[in-house]
């Protein structure tokens, strides 16, 4: 217990010491920086100069603490960033898939305006608003009917060649029944042979070639157009080319591209000749033989006596 109060009573009397020191210290440092003099502004640079860069050290931890803040800071300011230019790049990426649609819809536009026709042949363009939906009817309609001059019969073309024919045709929309339907039944010639066919329908995007005259005059590759035969469609109308099928058939790679029907030229053709007589193209009528009168009847008997 003696040693005990022995050390308090030493301790207590350095620690008052040494805290009347820092007040002193402290008292000194607060007088010298307010004195207001050139000796003590010289005095207080140098030892700015001595001990300052000394403290490097000390001040490591909030230099860091301090550019840790700023680095937060500007890395909330980068993910903001990165978010805005997100929703940029999204809607750029919609800008340019509708910009790619507009391309293939100037295209499409431009292959239909360079098509080569004859001059005597006159057309109405119409948008495809809606397809058949089925696999047993291939046919689209038209926003062109009664009201601007479509007859049923005409033939419709897209940019490059021949789709189909007006089959149906309302005030202001008409249906176009495609060259793939199995109603469909037209006259071609086959190039350069000069071969006569009909493109038979069959609800595939290469219908067959029937009733072919010289098979053998027919090669893979040749140009498959309109004959004009009948009157059902203009001559020189371009189908497709002749490919040959997985079934060893003659087949029409079409032109026109059906998978992409937006616009179609509906074509002005002459009307054809309506038949109200079949039979007639099959055997000629029967020559009538004039009348005998009765005078030159009793002239015969008289001869005959």
């Amino acid at each position: 217990m003696a040693r005990n109060r022995e050390s308090e009573d030493f301790v207590g009397p350095i620690r008052r010491l040494l805290i009347g020191l820092c007040v002193f210290l402290l008292l000194g440092t607060f007088l010298v920086w307010r004195i207001d003099s050139p000796r003590v502004e010289r005095f207080r640079l140098a030892v700015i100069d001595r001990v300052v860069p000394s403290f490097d050290w000390a001040m490591a931890p909030v230099t860091g603490i301090a550019n840790l803040f700023s680095d937060f800071r500007s890395y909330q300011a980068l993910a903001a960033q990165n978010g805005d230019l997100r929703r940029e790049l999204q809607q750029m990426k919609g800008w340019k898939e509708a910009a790619l649609q507009l391309e293939q819809e100037n295209a499409r536009l431009l292959d239909l305006n360079n098509v080569r026709l004859d001059p005597k042949l006159t057309y109405v363009t119409g948008v495809v608003i809606t397809d058949s939906g089925s696999p047993f009817r291939q046919s689209v309609l038209l926003n062109v009917g009664a009201r601007d001059g479509i007859v049923d019969g005409w033939p419709t073309m897209d940019g490059i060649g021949l789709v189909g024919r007006i089959s149906g045709v309302g005030q202001e929309t008409s249906r176009v029944i495609l060259l793939t339907d199995t109603s469909s039944r037209i006259p071609v010639t086959i190039q350069p042979s000069g071969q006569k066919a009909i493109l038979a329908g069959d609800n595939t995007l290469n219908p067959p070639i029937e009733f072919l005259e010289d098979a053998d005059q027919v090669r893979p590759g040749d140009r498959v157009e309109t004959s004009g035969d009948g009157g059902v469609f203009p001559a020189d109308l371009l189908v497709g080319q002749v490919a040959l099928g997985s079934d060893r058939r003659l087949r029409v790679r079409l032109s026109a591209d059906y998978g992409r029907l937006e616009f179609l030229r509906v074509l002005r053709a002459r009307p054809h000749e309506d038949i109200t007589d079949p039979g007639s193209l099959l055997t000629p009528a029967p020559a009538l033989e004039p009348p005998v009168s009765e005078p030159e009847e009793i002239a015969a008997e008289g001869t005959d006596g």
